[in-house]
Protein backbone atom coordinates (compact mmCIF):
# COMPACT_ATOMS: atom_id res chain seq x y z
CA UNK A 1 0.00 0.00 0.00
CA UNK A 2 3.00 2.44 -0.21
CA UNK A 3 2.06 3.81 -3.27
CA UNK A 4 -0.57 5.10 -1.66
CA UNK A 5 0.35 6.30 2.16
CA UNK A 6 3.33 7.76 3.64
CA UNK A 7 4.02 5.83 7.09
CA UNK A 8 5.58 6.88 10.52
CA UNK A 9 7.02 3.53 12.43
CA UNK A 10 6.30 4.37 16.12
CA UNK A 11 9.31 2.34 17.00
CA UNK A 12 11.96 4.81 15.59
CA UNK A 13 10.15 7.79 17.29
CA UNK A 14 9.91 5.50 21.04
CA UNK A 15 6.48 5.51 20.37
CA UNK A 16 3.30 2.45 20.57
CA UNK A 17 1.87 3.46 17.36
CA UNK A 18 2.13 3.62 13.93
CA UNK A 19 1.01 5.91 11.35
CA UNK A 20 -0.38 5.94 7.96
CA UNK A 21 -1.20 8.96 6.01
CA UNK A 22 -3.32 7.75 3.22
CA UNK A 23 -4.17 9.12 -0.30
CA UNK A 24 -5.88 7.09 -2.80
CA UNK A 25 -7.43 7.76 -6.13
CA UNK A 26 -11.04 6.43 -6.51
CA UNK A 27 -10.94 2.51 -7.53
CA UNK A 28 -7.75 2.32 -5.15
CA UNK A 29 -7.20 0.94 -1.70
CA UNK A 30 -5.23 -2.37 0.03
CA UNK A 31 -6.72 -5.69 -0.66
CA UNK A 32 -7.76 -8.42 2.09
CA UNK A 33 -5.35 -8.34 5.07
CA UNK A 34 -4.93 -8.14 8.22
CA UNK A 35 -2.76 -7.38 11.50
CA UNK A 36 -2.26 -8.94 15.32
CA UNK A 37 -3.32 -5.52 16.93
CA UNK A 38 -6.36 -3.25 16.52
CA UNK A 39 -6.01 -0.44 13.44
CA UNK A 40 -8.20 3.01 13.61
CA UNK A 41 -9.23 4.23 10.63
CA UNK A 42 -10.22 7.94 10.44
CA UNK A 43 -11.26 9.36 7.39
CA UNK A 44 -10.66 13.08 6.99
CA UNK A 45 -12.03 13.41 3.35
CA UNK A 46 -13.52 11.44 0.32
CA UNK A 47 -15.58 7.75 0.66
CA UNK A 48 -14.36 4.55 1.01
CA UNK A 49 -16.02 0.93 1.56
CA UNK A 50 -14.28 -1.12 4.22
CA UNK A 51 -14.89 -4.72 3.93
CA UNK A 52 -13.91 -8.23 5.93
CA UNK A 53 -14.96 -10.23 8.41
CA UNK A 54 -17.55 -7.38 9.64
CA UNK A 55 -19.18 -7.31 6.42
CA UNK A 56 -19.20 -4.00 4.29
CA UNK A 57 -19.25 -0.25 5.61
CA UNK A 58 -19.07 2.83 3.80
CA UNK A 59 -17.05 5.80 5.65
CA UNK A 60 -17.00 9.19 4.95
CA UNK A 61 -14.78 12.24 5.96
CA UNK A 62 -15.13 12.82 9.60
CA UNK A 63 -16.51 9.12 10.53
CA UNK A 64 -13.99 6.67 11.71
CA UNK A 65 -13.74 2.97 11.80
CA UNK A 66 -12.46 0.51 13.94
CA UNK A 67 -10.90 -3.36 13.03
CA UNK A 68 -10.18 -5.41 15.84
CA UNK A 69 -7.06 -7.25 16.28
CA UNK A 70 -6.73 -10.34 13.57
CA UNK A 71 -9.67 -9.70 11.72
CA UNK A 72 -9.23 -9.46 7.63
CA UNK A 73 -10.24 -6.07 6.22
CA UNK A 74 -9.51 -4.05 3.79
CA UNK A 75 -10.90 -1.31 1.94
CA UNK A 76 -11.27 0.62 -1.62
CA UNK A 77 -11.88 4.11 -2.36
CA UNK A 78 -15.18 3.97 -3.88
CA UNK A 79 -15.70 7.82 -4.17
CA UNK A 80 -15.02 10.69 -6.88
CA UNK A 81 -12.49 12.24 -5.05
CA UNK A 82 -9.23 11.10 -3.53
CA UNK A 83 -9.47 9.57 -0.39
CA UNK A 84 -7.79 11.03 2.45
CA UNK A 85 -7.49 9.18 5.91
CA UNK A 86 -4.98 8.79 8.74
CA UNK A 87 -4.82 4.98 9.49
CA UNK A 88 -3.51 4.05 13.01
CA UNK A 89 -1.61 1.15 13.89
CA UNK A 90 -2.05 -0.05 17.50
CA UNK A 91 1.65 -1.15 17.08
CA UNK A 92 5.46 0.00 17.57
CA UNK A 93 6.29 -1.77 14.16
CA UNK A 94 3.90 -2.51 10.97
CA UNK A 95 2.72 -6.12 10.92
CA UNK A 96 0.72 -7.15 8.35
CA UNK A 97 -0.23 -10.69 6.94
CA UNK A 98 -2.26 -10.59 3.03
CA UNK A 99 -4.71 -12.90 2.40
CA UNK A 100 -5.18 -12.29 -1.06
CA UNK A 101 -3.78 -10.44 -3.93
Amino acid sequence: MSNIARELVGSEYGVGVCLLFVEAPPGRGPSLHKHPYEEIFIVTEGEGTFFGASGERVVRGGQIAIVPAEEPHGFTNTGKVPLKQIDIHVSPTFETEWLKG
